[in-house]
């Protein structure tokens, strides 16, 4: 799983850094950042158009536009990502106590039809 470099993180200003993956040509990345989103900063998705993203050792080390990683990075994989949208990935982990225990009876129930 890739996570987020610390706050700040960026690859040097020198060209051809070494990088595990780039996402690259991204219409649209959404960075998310700055925390938890309150008042007139509600709804700020951070975007990036013809996005890309770097990636070394499962960190994600840069963000920004496709032209500028593309010449500051040298990827071992790439993946285009145009005409699609990137973004992090949603994990709610709550639950509510109602919903503990697992639910492989309601699962047989509905391959029944009931």
């Amino acid at each position: 799983m890739t996570q987020h470099a610390h706050a700040g993180a960026d690859l040097p200003s020198a060209t051809n850094s070494e990088v595990d993956l780039l996402v690259h040509s991204a219409s649209q990345l959404l960075t998310l950042g700055g925390g938890p989103q309150r008042g007139s900063r509600l709804g700020d998705l951070g975007v990036i158009e013809h996005g890309a993203v770097a990636v070394r050792q499962g960190l994600i080390t840069a963000v920004g536009s496709t032209n500028d990683l593309r010449q500051r990075c040298r990827a071992r994989q790439e993946i285009d990502a145009s005409d699609k949208v990137v973004l992090p990935g949603f994990v709610d982990p709550h639950t509510h106590l109602v919903w503990s225990g697992d639910r492989a009876l309601e699962f047989e129930q509905r391959l029944q039809g009931k």
